[in-house]
């Protein structure tokens, strides 16, 4: 039997949906090769441990950015390494394959994401828009008469959508997410402790400490790292604040949140009614960083719902959405 498979290819993690078993991959979009030979070494987690600890010949290289493909070749050996993964190299029919794709990703970017997907071992492939995969993955209705809206922050963008009827009525894809707060975290530490630190340490503070709301507790959480000192070269111990992370990320966040009200801003009064009824539904990595929630209320007046596992929403639309024939068919006329 053919397998349906919804893929989530983000810039910082893939997720891999498969209809009847669910997600079944989910690993840091990351894959080491040997940099004469192009010969691939590993893909994922492992990978991801090599990033800033290659030696020469080794690279360790992230395919995506901004939630389109960057390096052909590699993202396509990613690509066909996680859908083998998911079905096995050696099944006798190719499965269907559904794969998100930024609502402002070009013809280009589209025509090569569609191309890598068939080359990497599907049978049929479609490109659905992250924000409508992200609105079926957290089950909103999204064919009837009814307006909803979603905020998908992910590594690479932040996908922001109505969505009523089966369509996107209007959406803004902002190439601002997880990716800018770990780079935003890198710079504070360095301008304000003279402190060198790689993206992992940055992660590692984002999940730990990150924060966008003030309170006490937020506030007093710390976190103890270890990075250069810029003057002497030499490794130094420091102890950040919760306070101190949320200026770190406090220009990109604002960023992110401005265009969230200014889709609420040019949403139709209708459609409106139903958003202010339902929720803003929030999902992605982004959706747990603290806090968040409150600012997103707080700026546009309207609940916020955090989705339940907001990290699989993506890839769980893109495997659902074969079962939405109405959809399915637009999809299709994408791709004649």
């Amino acid at each position: 039997m053919r397998a349906n498979i919804g893929i989530d290819l983000g810039t910082a993690n893939t997720l891999v949906y498969v209809k009847g078993k669910g997600i079944v991959v989910n690993e840091p979009s990351v894959i080491a090769i040997e940099k004469d030979t192009r010969e691939i070494l590993t893909v994922g987690k492992e990978a991801k441990k090599m990033i800033g600890k290659t030696p020469a010949n080794i690279i360790a290289i992230r395919p995506l950015k901004d939630g389109v493909i960057a390096d052909y070749n590699t993202a396509l050996a990613m690509l066909k390494y996680f859908i083998d993964a998911s079905v096995g190299s050696f099944t006798f029919l190719k499965p269907i394959v559904v794969v998100g794709i930024p609502t402002d990703a070009t013809e280009v970017e589209r025509n090569a994401l569609h191309k890598a997907t068939l080359d990497a071992g599907a049978g049929k492939a479609f490109l659905i828009e992250e924000a409508m995969a992200t609105a079926i993955g957290v089950g909103l209705n999204v064919e009837e008469a009814s307006g909803n809206m979603v905020v998908d922050i992910g590594g690479g963008t932040t996908e922001i959508a109505v969505i009523s009827l089966g369509s996107i009525v209007l959406s803004k894809s902002v190439r601002i997410a997880g990716d800018e707060l770990d780079e935003a975290i890198i710079n504070y530490v360095k301008e304000k402790s003279g402190l060198l630190i790689g993206e992992r340490t940055a992660e590692r503070i984002k999940k730990k400490i990150g924060n966008t709301w003030p309170n006490d507790e937020y506030d007093n959480e710390e976190v103890e790292i270890i990075g250069r000192d810029i003057l002497s070269g030499l490794p130094r111990n420091i102890v950040l604040k919760g306070y101190e992370i949320r200026e770190a990320i406090s220009n990109p966040v604002s960023k992110i949140v401005e265009q969230i009200k200014l889709t609420v801003e040019e949403t139709p009064p209708e459609l409106l009614t139903d958003i202010v009824m339902k929720g803003i539904y929030l999902s992605g990595g982004g959706a747990l960083l603290k806090g968040l929630k409150e600012l997103i209320e707080h700026e546009t007046k309207i609940n916020v719902v955090v989705a339940e596992d907001p990290l699989t929403a993506v890839a769980r639309g893109a495997g659902m959405v074969l079962d939405k024939v109405k959809i399915l068919d637009n999809l299709s006329k994408l791709h004649k």
